[in-house]
């Protein structure tokens, strides 16, 4: 099974427990990193998810899994929070973005920058729009490695 699949499968399976907990499923990843092989899952609500909701959403889902057996690779299940600097992925997410600060990676340099920080002031299907020193900079999104909320300690 490709990893795309993995994903959507896990995301259906998932996203009930999700629903019926009040939480917001944030994203999911099948990732290798060295030997093993990764399924993260991230959650928020409200106010912020802890360990208990973490925990929760392991367990049902796990037998879930289990159940399924749709993995043919060993894995480490993980639940978790998208934590401070969380991810843009989906459009909920630029949206409530909307005015805030994001930091932007881009696979290709542009003016020989790669990264840029700024205030996320416009997002299409295709395009995100930041503020960075008094410019507008327009981005494809296929360009983009990553954007997340900008930490500011």
């Amino acid at each position: 099974m490709k990893r795309t699949e993995i994903v959507a499968k896990t995301e259906e399976l998932v996203t009930p427990i999700i629903e019926e907990n009040h939480f917001e499923l944030v994203d999911v990843e099948y990732v290798r990193e060295g030997a093993n092989w990764y399924l993260r899952v991230y959650a928020d609500k409200e106010g912020g998810i802890n360990i208990d909701d973490c925990v929760l959403i392991s367990r049902v889902l796990e037998e879930k899994l289990d159940a399924e057996d749709f993995i043919s690779d060993a894995y480490i299940l993980e639940v978790s929070s998208p934590g401070l600097g969380r991810p843009l992925k989906k459009e909920k997410d630029f949206k409530r973005s909307l005015g805030k600060s994001v930091e932007c990676k881009l696979y290709k340099a542009i003016n020989k920058q790669k990264e840029f920080e700024g205030i996320l002031k416009d997002f299409t299907e295709d395009t995100v729009t930041i503020e960075t020193e008094g410019n507008e900079l327009v981005l494809d999104r296929k360009d983009i490695a990553m954007i997340r909320l900008a930490i500011d300690f």
